[in-house]
C-alpha cells in the first residue's frame, strides 16, 4: 500500500516485529476464544495473533491491505472481514461468542473504538491495542489529573484500565509525529451500572465540558433541586470524582428527580 493511502486511513503502520509480538502477548486470553483484530494493514501483528491458541479474524477497510492478507494469510480462510468497524454489527461476526479485541489502531478513530467497544460490552471481555500515547493515558487516567475526562470515567465504569507501555514513532511506516502508548482493558466482573446508563452519560459529559467550574455551576441545566446542589459535591470539579464518585453522584440526581 502507498504511504499516501496509509495517510489517508489515518493509519501508521507498525514495521517492528519485536514490538508487534509484545502487543500480542498483552491479550491475557481469558474468558474468550475468539479475537478481532481492527486495522491489520500487511499484517505484522496478525502473524503473532495466529499463533496463539484462540481464534482470529481481522476487520479491515481498505481493499489493498485485504487483496494483499488473502494472497499471504492462507490460515486466515474465510475470516478476514473487508468492512468499517464502526459500521459493523459484531454479532453477525461472532454470533453470541465472546470475542477480544486488538489492534494497532487508526489515531482518527481509537477513541469511538472504545466507545464501540463499550456498546458490545455484554460480548468484549477484553481489548487491548496501541493508541496515540495522549489519548492511551488519557483512558487509564486516574481521578485528579488534567487527563482525566469523559474517556476516562465511562471506560473505567466497566473495565479495568492498565497502560502497558509507551511505543516510539520509529517503529512505523510512515513515523507519526507522536509517541505511542499500548492499554489493556479487562470487563470487570460486575460491569452493570445501579443507577440510568443514560443519565450516567449525561452527567459525566455535562460535568466535563465545563471542566473549570464546579458541578454546582456546571450541572445547572439538569434542573436539580437547591437541596441537593447545597451538598459538598457540587463544590468540586469534575476532575476530583472518582468513577465510584460519578455513580453515586448520577444515583442522588436520579432519586432527586422521583
Amino acid at each position: 500500500m502507498s504511504v499516501r493511502a496509509k495517510k489517508h486511513l489515518g493509519q501508521h503502520f507498525l514495521t517492528d516485529e519485536t514490538i508487534a509480538k509484545k502487543i500480542a502477548n498483552t491479550l491475557t486470553e481469558n474468558g474468550y476464544d475468539n479475537v478481532l483484530e481492527i486495522g491489520p494493514g500487511m499484517g505484522v501483528l496478525t502473524k503473532y495473533l495466529l499463533q496463539k491458541k484462540y481464534t482470529t479474524s481481522v476487520i479491515e477497510i481498505d481493499t489493498e491491505s485485504v487483496e494483499y492478507l488473502e494472497k499471504n494469510y492462507l490460515n486466515l480462510a474465510n475470516r478476514i472481514h473487508s468492512k468499517d468497524f464502526l459500521k459493523t454489527d459484531l454479532t453477525e461476526i461472532f454470533q453470541d461468542n465472546q470475542f477480544a479485541v486488538t489492534g494497532n489502531f487508526p489515531y482518527n478513530i481509537s477513541t469511538q473504538i472504545v466507545f464501540k467497544t463499550l456498546d458490545y460490552r455484554d460480548s468484549i471481555p477484553e481489548l487491548t491495542g496501541m493508541f496515540q500515547k495522549e489519548v492511551a493515558e488519557r483512558i487509564a487516567e486516574k481521578e485528579g489529573s488534567k487527563k482525566y475526562g469523559i474517556l476516562s470515567v465511562i471506560a473505567q465504569a466497566f473495565y479495568d484500565i492498565e497502560y502497558l507501555f509507551t511505543v516510539p514513532p520509529s517503529v512505523f511506516n510512515p513515523p507519526p509525529k507522536v509517541d505511542s502508548g499500548v492499554i489493556r482493558m479487562v470487563r470487570k466482573k460486575d460491569y452493570s451500572l445501579p443507577v440510568d446508563e443514560k443519565l450516567f452519560y449525561r452527567v459525566v459529559k455535562t460535568g466535563f465540558n465545563q471542566r473549570r467550574k464546579t458541578l454546582r455551576n456546571s450541572l445547572k441545566t439538569l434542573n436539580l433541586s437547591d437541596e441537593l446542589r447545597a451538598e459538598e459535591v457540587f463544590s468540586k470539579r469534575p476532575e476530583q470524582l472518582s468513577v465510584q464518585a460519578f455513580i453515586d453522584l448520577t444515583s442522588k440526581i436520579q432519586n432527586d428527580a422521583i
